[in-house]
């Protein structure tokens, strides 16, 4: 049965209390919306709280739809320009949060990441919040929207999907969004790991721990980062970014990138020629790492034809790993996913769906995931302002 018009009755509702959640709620409440927050877990912004290392790598002044990853990655495009990252400077700065660059462009918060959220809470304390809320499904009858939770009937003009993805499980994910949507008839591109390490079988496991500056081909695509070795495969910035890619074909992994290393050892082997191999790859690649591809008989470079120098600049220049050989890391540690609501059916200039007048999506639950440097946290920002504004 059906509750009556009560005091569970809302202009908007929104499930999820994270980041595209909490802005939308800020966006509908400035339009002086009535407005709900339905959360699974006790407290908001969990992934918020941790993020960036626990300082919050709030936005990055290079959003743009090149650093989105989806089926249609210029769906981004209208959001970014609603919510520019100026925009996000702005509202830190209005909220009194401390910023600082890391890296020219990519600005995190010196206070905390809790900072953050508490900001985000302070904007939003005029919603209802209901927290340890299971929604269990949703349907609309005249020009409503029915909220079936575990803390009875919620009922609202409007409803914005906005509860993330359902990578990073220990700060409580729910697949209840896209289960959402499909029910109003939106397809679901398949989700899976995004941001996270990739596994295949090639450097030797006692590499854990070792990291070096590296570069990845996939395609037309070079990508250059820190490079972290792991005892199953790589991780670190560089395999996170790659991650984001769907690779059906091989990737090249250069270790010593932007550099000719075969003049640099064919001139070692006429000046330095008593020294070893792997004495010189030392001056560019962790020891180890040197004296594994040195192998064994590592010979003084002056004894090294150029046929064998050429071989040597392949082992470290070119490595190729198959793609069907790589796995990506597991979904409990991916800080996103790829995959989540086709984009195909919802308004980029609104976030509402094309099938269901008054629902609106938000976030990482959409089917679009940014690069590592903040570019997730300000599509959260973007999305849930665009869909606060016009829910």
């Amino acid at each position: 049965m059906l509750t009556c018009f009560n005091m569970n009755h809302y202009d908007v509702i929104i499930i999820g209390a994270g980041a595209s959640g909490l802005w939308a709620a800020r966006s509908a409440l400035m339009r002086e919306k009535k407005v709900a927050i339905l959360e699974m877990c006790d407290a908001p912004g969990r992934k918020v709280a941790i993020s960036g290392g626990g300082q919050c790598n709030i936005t990055n002044t290079a959003a743009d739809y090149t650093r989105y990853f989806g089926k249609n990655p210029r769906f981004v495009r209208s959001a970014l320009t609603a919510l520019k990252p100026a925009d996000v400077l702005n509202w830190a700065e209005s909220h009194k949060l401390k910023l600082y660059e890391k890296t020219p462009g990519r600005y995190f918060c010196k206070n905390g990441a809790v900072a953050v959220v508490d900001a985000l809470m302070h904007d939003a304390r005029n919603a209802n919040i209901f927290w340890n809320t299971n929604v269990i499904g949703a349907r609309r009858q005249d020009d409503l929207f029915y909220i079936d939770t575990s803390a009875g009937v919620f009922q609202a003009g409007s409803l914005v999907i906005a509860t993330g993805g359902t990578s990073f499980g220990s700060v409580g994910v729910s697949d209840g969004g896209l289960k959402i949507a499909k029910y109003f008839g939106h397809k679901i591109i398949p989700v899976r790991p995004a941001l996270c390490a990739m596994a295949f079988k090639y450097f030797p496991a006692d590499f854990a721990g070792i990291s070096t500056k590296a570069e990845i081909k996939i395609g037309k695509n070079i990508l250059c980062d820190d490079l972290l070795f792991t005892h199953f495969g790589i991780g670190g910035p560089l395999a996170y970014r790659a991650s984001l890619h769907n690779i059906t074909d091989n990737i090249v992994i250069n270790l010593i990138p932007e550099t000719n290393l075969f003049e640099i050892l064919m001139s070692a082997k006429q000046s330095q020629g008593r020294k070893k191999l792997s004495t010189i790859l030392s001056e560019f690649l962790p020891i180890r790492v040197a004296k594994w591809i040195a192998g064994t008989d590592d010979k003084n470079i002056a004894d090294l034809n150029k046929g064998t120098i050429k071989s040597v600049v392949l082992q470290i220049q070119n490595i190729v790993i198959p793609g069907a050989a790589i796995k990506y890391h597991n979904m409990q540690s991916a800080e996103v996913v790829r995959g989540g609501v086709a984009t195909d059916d919802i308004s980029s200039k609104t976030m509402e769906s094309k099938l269901c007048p008054g629902l609106f999506f938000a976030g990482e639950v959409i089917d679009i995931a940014g690069d590592l440097g903040g570019f997730n946290l300000h599509w959260a920002w973007a999305s849930g302002h665009v869909a606060g504004t016009h829910a």
